[in-house]
C-alpha cells in the first residue's frame, strides 16, 4: 500500500495514559499463548517482536508472517493459481511487445496502461472506499459463503491452498478470523493490478523510445544519467515505505483489521506523501530516457490519477481511521485562568505582563488541535455505525461574527458631519465580569472574513470591490486585442456609460434599500461579528464607511471615463476665430466653472454628513430643517451639478459626449425623484418647502406678467383666461387620471405579482426536490401492501403529532417477515408528491433504513435476501435525528418505501414541525425560546450544549470553572448553519453560520436578537 505521509504525523503520536494500559493488558492477556508457539530461528527471526491484531468485532489474533511480492518471481517458493495467472498476463505483455508492430504497440500498450490504471486508482479506491465505510468486502464474502466450509465447501479449500502455499510455518488458515483471510485473498488481486500496470508502463515507454535529434552529445548523457537516476531513487523510495509499513500498510490492511506498531519514519520524513510524489519520480526518469512526449504525457496523466486515489480514498480513510474530530467554538482561555485564591492584583499584573502575544499563537494553537492522535503499537477497534452528517466534512473553525446593533438612518443635509464621530462607540470593548478571554474569542476580534485571494469577497466590503475593479482593469488592458478607432471610441463611450449608470441607479438602489430596510446595515450584522456590548455601533460604522468610500470612488471614476471619451472626441482647432470655436470652449468653461461652483456650495451647506446621505444611516442628529446658500434658491442644486458634462460636450463638439450628459441628467433625475425626494419625505413630512427661492421668484414675475397681459388684453382677457384654465385643467386632469390608472394598474397587480413569487417560490422548492428518474419495482405483486403500517410517535415534549424543529421523530413501522430488507422510510412535504403510490421528488437525505445493515450510504448493498414465508409480521422502529430530520417549519408526511426503490407501502402523517416563538420580545423569553432552539439543534449532545441548559445534577466542578454556562460549542459548521435557520424562523433575523459560531453564547445571541429587531423595526 502506498500509505500517505498525512498520516505519519498522527501516527506517531505518544500512547494515551489510558490506551496504553489497554495495550499491556491485551499482551498480558496473551502472554501464555506466546509462550506456548512453537517457533524456530527459520521462522521467526530471532529478535522479531510479535504483532497482534484485532478486528472489528473485537477478536484478537497472532498476525503471521507475510512474504511480499518479489517472491513472485523467486522460484523457490510454490505458486498459486492466482501467481500462474499473474505470471501469465506479465508474459503475455513481453510477447506482444516483441511481436506487434511499433506502431500498433504503442497503441495497445497505451490502451492497456490506461485499463490497469484505472483498475488502480479508480477500482481499488471505490472497493476499498466501501470497505473503509462498511466493511463491504468482509460482507461479500459473508454473502457469497467463500470461505464458509457449510455453504462452499469447494470454494473455500482452493481458496486455502491458494493462501497457505505464499505463507509461513505459522500461518493457520482455520484458526485466523475472517476478515485476515479476506484480506490475504484481496492483496493477491491487488498483486495483479500492481505488477500489470508497472509492466504496461514499461512496455509502452520503450516501444515509445527514440534518441531526440538536436541535442549534444553531452545533453544525452546528461539525459541518461538524470532518467537512472530518478529511476534508482523511485526503487530506495519504494523499498525505504516498504520496510516502513511492510505488508500490512502497503496492502491497506488498516481497512480490514487493526494491528500494533504503526511507526511510521524513513522515507515518510523526506517529502510529504512521498508514496504518491517523489515514489513516482520513475515515471519522470524513464521519460527523459525514452525521450518521448507521448510517455511524458502518459507518467504526468498517471501520476494525477494516483493523487486523486490519495485525495478521495486516501485522506477520507485516515482521518476515518484515526482522525479526531474538534470542537468549533472551544473557548480555549488565552492564558490559563487564575485560581479562586489569586487576588484582583495578581491578575492585573498577569494582564500587564502578557500584554503581547505571538501572531502566531492562534495558529499554532489551532494546528495542534487539527492533529488527530492515535497510539502507537495499539490495536485499535471500530465503530462500525451509520454514517452520521458530519462524515468527510471539514470541520475548520471559520471566521465568523458576533454583533449587536443601533438604530440609524437619516440624511440630514443642513448638520455638521464632525458630529458623527459623537455616534461611534468603543469598537473593541473589553468583557468584564466574565471569563478570561479565550483564543476563540480573540480569533474573531481580529480575523473576520478578510479576504484571501478572491475568497470571502464581499462587493459591499469597499476594500474587497477595489480589488476586483482593479484585477478587472488590469486583465481588460493585458487580453483587450488591439481595436480600431471606431471600436475604441466604443469602448470608452460603454466605459463611461457603465459608470454613470452605476452611479445613478446602482448606488441608488443600494441607498433606497437602506433607507427602507436598513439592507447595508443589515449586511453587515449578518455577515460579520462583532463585540459583546457593541449595541450595533459597529455593523453601522463599517456600513456607512464603506458607503461613503464605494460612492467617493464611483463618483471619480464616474468623472474620469467621462472626461477621457470627451478628450478621445475632442480634436484641438486650427484656426480659433473659424465658426462657432472660440464661443463652444467658452460656453464649455463656463459651464464647467459653474459645476465646481455649484459642487462646492453644496458641500459648504452639507458638509460630510449630508454629502455621503448620513440621514439614511443615522437618526441621532436633530431633524432640523434650514434652507441656507445655494438651498435658499434652489430645492436642487444637483442638477446644476450636471452643466460640467455639457459644458465638455460642447468643448469636445460630439453628438456622443452630448448624448452621454443627457443620459447622465435624466438618470441625476431618477435619482432624485425616486430615492432622495421620497426618503426626504418621509423624514421631514410637511416641513419640506415646495418653492425654493427662484422659483417663488419666477411664479411671481409670471402672475405680474399675467396680470399686465390681462389688462392688456381687454375684452380677449376672458376668453384667454378661460382657455388657459382648460388647458391648465386639460394638463391636471391628464396627471389626475394617469396616477388614477397608475394606483389602479399596481393595486390589481400587487395579488398577482404576490402569486407569481408565490409560485415561484414552490417551483424553487420542487426543483430542489425533484428527482429526474424515479425507479420502481416490478415485484409488487408477491407482496400486500395493506399489511405494512407506518405509525408516528407522539412528540415527547408536546404529547401530540407536533414536533419542535430539530426534535427526534420516532416512527413505528409494521411489515410483513417477507418484506425486502433494503425497505426505507423517508419524510416530505405534504403536498410535494402528487401520487400516493409513488414518490416522484428527492429525499434530500431525510430518510433512513428499515435494516441499516443492507445500505452503504445512500445505496442499497445486495446481500443475499433469503426467501422467508409471510406467515408472520416483522416490525421494529427508526428515528429520525439530525440531519435527518427537515430543518423547515410545515406539514409533512412519513412514506413507507420498498426494496430501495420509490414505491409506497404506507403513509403517515401529517405532522407539524414548529418553532418556539416567543410571546414577547424581551430579553428573558427570547433567551427561554434560544435556549430551546440551540439545545435542539446541538442534538441535546452534552459535550455542546451550554451548561445553564443541563440539570444541575449533570454538571460538574471540573467542567464549569472558568466557562461560561451561556457557552456553547460545536462538531460541524452544520449545526450553526441549523441554528441559523432555526433564529431566522422563529425571530425573524438573520445571521450567518459564521456569525453564530462567533457568538456561540445564549445570552449574546438573545442581544443580538433583540437589537436587531429593534434596529429594523422602523
Amino acid at each position: 500500500m502506498e500509505v500517505e505521509t498525512q498520516s505519519t504525523v498522527r501516527l506517531r503520536k505518544k500512547l494515551s495514559k489510558d490506551r496504553e494500559r489497554d495495550r499491556h493488558e491485551d499482551n498480558g492477556a496473551n502472554a501464555t499463548e506466546q509462550q506456548q508457539s512453537i517457533t524456530t530461528k527459520d521462522d521467526v527471526p530471532e529478535r522479531e517482536e510479535v504483532v497482534w491484531g484485532k478486528t472489528p468485532g473485537g477478536e484478537v489474533f497472532r498476525v503471521p508472517t507475510t512474504h511480499d511480492v518479489l517472491t513472485l518471481f523467486d522460484p523457490r517458493y510454490p505458486k498459486s493459481h492466482i501467481d500462474l495467472l499473474n505470471l501469465g498476463l506479465l508474459g503475455f505483455q513481453i510477447v506482444l511487445y516483441f511481436v506487434l508492430p511499433r506502431f500498433a504497440a504503442k497503441v495497445f500498450f497505451l490502451i492497456y496502461f490506461a485499463f490497469w490504471r484505472g483498475a488502480y486508482d479508480v477500482g481499488l479506491g471505490w472497493v476499498l472506499t466501501k470497505q473503509s465505510k462498511k466493511k463491504w468486502i468482509v460482507k461479500e464474502m459473508k454473502r457469497l459463503g467463500w470461505l464458509d466450509k457449510d455453504r462452499r465447501p469447494a470454494v473455500r479449500d482452493w481458496i486455502r491452498k491458494q493462501l497457505a502455499g505464499k505463507m509461513g510455518k505459522d500461518y493457520s488458515f482455520d484458526e485466523l478470523p475472517l476478515e485476515y483471510n479476506t484480506w490475504l485473498l484481496f492483496r493477491q488481486a491487488v498483486d495483479i493490478i500492481l505488477l500489470n500496470d508497472f509492466v504496461a508502463y514499461c512496455m509502452f515507454a520503450f516501444t515509445c523510445f527514440r534518441v531526440p535529434e538536436g541535442l549534444s552529445t553531452a545533453a544525452h548523457i546528461m539525459r541518461w544519467i538524470g532518467g537512472i537516476a530518478l529511476i534508482a531513487f523511485n526503487l530506495w523510495v519504494k523499498t525505504e515505505a516498504h520496510h516502513v509499513v511492510k505488508d500490512y500498510g502497503w496492502y491497506w490492511g488498516d481497512v480490514f483489521f487493526q494491528r500494533g506498531a504503526l511507526v511510521f519514519d524513513g522515507v515518510f520524513e523526506l517529502a510529504p506523501h512521498p508514496m504518491y510524489s517523489v515514489g513516482y519520480a520513475g515515471y519522470y526518469g524513464l521519460s527523459l530516457i525514452s525521450g518521448s512526449y507521448p510517455v511524458l504525457f502518459a507518467s504526468i496523466a498517471g501520476h494525477a490519477a494516483q493523487f486523486g486515489f490519495l485525495v478521495w480514498f486516501e485522506n477520507p480513510h485516515i482521518e476515518r481511521t484515526y482522525g479526531q474530530r474538534k470542537l468549533l467554538a472551544a473557548r480555549t482561555p488565552v492564558f490559563p485562568a487564575a485560581t479562586p485564591k489569586a487576588s484582583a492584583q495578581d491578575l492585573t499584573q498577569a494582564d500587564l505582563t502578557h500584554q503581547r502575544i505571538s501572531p502566531s499563537l492562534y495558529s499554532n494553537m489551532a494546528a495542534d488541535l487539527s492533529t488527530p492522535s492515535v497510539t502507537e503499537g495499539e490495536s485499535a477497534t471500530e465503530t462500525d455505525g451509520p454514517p452520521t452528517e458530519f462524515e468527510d466534512e471539514s470541520e475548520t473553525e471559520n471566521e465568523s461574527a458576533s454583533q449587536v446593533v443601533t438604530m440609524t438612518h437619516r440624511k440630514l443635509r443642513q448638520t455638521s458631519s464632525s458630529s458623527f464621530a459623537s455616534h461611534i462607540g468603543a469598537f473593541d470593548e473589553p468583557r468584564k465580569n466574565r471569563s478570561p478571554e479565550s483564543q476563540h474569542d480573540l480569533f474573531n476580534r481580529y480575523f473576520r472574513k478578510d479576504a484571501i485571494l478572491l475568497h470571502n469577497i464581499d462587493l459591499l466590503r469597499a476594500v474587497d470591490f477595489q480589488l476586483v475593479l482593479f484585477i478587472s482593469y488590469v486583465l481588460v488592458s493585458v487580453f483587450l486585442p488591439s481595436l480600431s478607432p471606431k471600436a475604441s471610441l466604443a469602448l470608452y463611450c460603454a466605459h463611461a456609460l457603465a459608470w454613470c449608470l452605476f452611479h445613478s441607479f446602482g448606488l441608488g438602489l443600494l441607498l433606497r434599500a437602506q433607507g427602507e430596510r436598513k439592507f447595508l446595515v443589515r449586511h453587515f450584522l449578518k455577515h460579520y461579528h462583532y463585540p459583546r456590548g457593541d449595541n450595533g455601533k459597529g455593523a453601522l460604522y463599517e456600513a456607512f464607511s464603506n458607503w461613503k468610500s464605494i460612492y467617493n470612488m464611483s463618483m471619480c471614476m464616474t468623472y474620469a471615463s467621462f472626461i477621457g471619451l470627451a478628450w478621445k472626441t475632442y480634436s484641438i482647432p486650427n484656426d480659433w476665430t473659424v465658426g462657432n470655436e472660440l464661443l463652444r470652449h467658452t460656453l464649455g468653461a463656463m459651464l464647467i466653472v459653474v459645476h465646481i461652483w455649484t459642487m462646492l456650495e453644496q458641500y459648504e451647506v452639507l458638509g460630510m454628513f449630508g454629502w455621503f446621505f448620513g440621514d439614511f444611516f443615522m437618526e441621532q442628529f436633530s431633524a432640523q430643517l434650514e434652507y441656507t446658500g445655494i438651498y435658499r434658491y434652489l430645492n436642487n442644486p444637483e442638477i446644476m451639478s450636471g452643466a460640467a458634462f455639457f459644458g465638455l460636450a460642447l468643448i469636445s463638439g460630439s453628438k456622443l459626449v452630448f448624448t452621454l450628459a443627457v443620459i447622465r441628467h435624466l438618470s441625476q433625475l431618477w435619482f432624485l425623484s425616486k430615492v432622495e425626494h421620497p426618503h426626504m419625505r418621509k423624514l421631514y413630512g410637511d416641513s419640506l418647502r415646495s418653492d425654493a427661492g427662484f422659483v417663488k421668484v419666477i411664479k411671481k414675475v409670471a402672475r405680474k406678467n399675467a396680470r399686465i397681459l390681462e389688462t392688456r388684453a381687454g375684452r380677449h382677457a376672458p376668453e384667454i383666461k378661460r382657455v388657459a384654465r382648460e388647458m391648465k385643467g386639460t394638463f391636471d386632469k391628464v396627471y389626475v387620471e394617469t396616477a388614477e390608472a397608475v394606483e389602479e394598474f399596481l393595486a390589481k397587480s400587487r395579488p398577482k405579482i404576490s402569486e407569481v413569487v408565490q409560485d415561484t417560490k414552490v417551483l424553487l422548492q420542487q426543483s430542489r426536490e425533484r428527482l429526474v428518474i424515479s425507479r420502481v419495482a416490478s415485484d409488487l405483486s408477491q407482496f400486500d401492501k395493506s399489511r405494512y403500517h407506518v405509525t408516528v410517535m407522539p412528540s415527547s415534549l408536546e404529547g401530540s403529532q407536533r414536533f419542535h424543529l430539530g426534535e427526534p421523530i420516532k416512527v413505528k413501522w409494521q411489515a410483513p417477515s417477507n418484506h425486502s430488507r433494503r425497505d426505507w422510510i423517508g419524510i416530505y412535504r405534504v403536498g410535494a408528491n402528487v401520487s400516493s403510490q409513488v414518490t416522484k421528488i428527492s429525499s434530500l437525505g431525510m430518510w433512513v433504513p428499515v435494516h441499516d445493515e443492507e445500505w452503504d450510504g445512500d445505496f442499497p448493498l445486495n446481500l443475499d435476501q433469503s426467501q422467508r414465508t409471510d406467515d408472520h409480521s416483522e416490525e421494529g422502529e427508526a428515528v429520525f435525528q439530525a440531519g435527518k430530520l427537515p430543518w423547515r417549519t410545515g406539514r409533512y408526511e412519513i412514506r413507507y418505501h420498498h426494496d430501495g426503490k420509490y414505491n409506497v407501502m404506507s403513509l403517515a402523517g401529517p405532522i407539524e414541525i414548529f418553532v418556539d416563538k416567543p410571546s414577547t420580545m424581551d430579553f428573558p423569553s427570547v433567551r427561554s425560546s434560544l435556549a430551546r432552539i440551540v439545545t435542539l439543534c446541538l442534538d441535546s449532545d452534552p459535550s455542546l450544549v451550554p451548561l445553564s441548559c443541563k440539570p444541575a445534577s449533570e454538571g460538574n466542578e471540573t467542567e464549569t470553572l472558568g466557562r461560561d454556562p451561556d457557552d456553547f460549542r460545536f462538531w460541524s459548521e452544520r449545526q450553526a448553519k441549523r441554528i441559523s435557520v432555526a433564529i431566522q424562523q422563529a425571530f425573524g433575523v438573520e445571521l450567518t453560520p459564521e456569525v453564530v459560531i462567533a457568538d456561540a453564547n445564549l445570552s449574546g445571541l438573545a442581544n443580538r436578537i433583540l437589537i436587531s429587531r429593534d434596529l429594523f423595526s422602523d
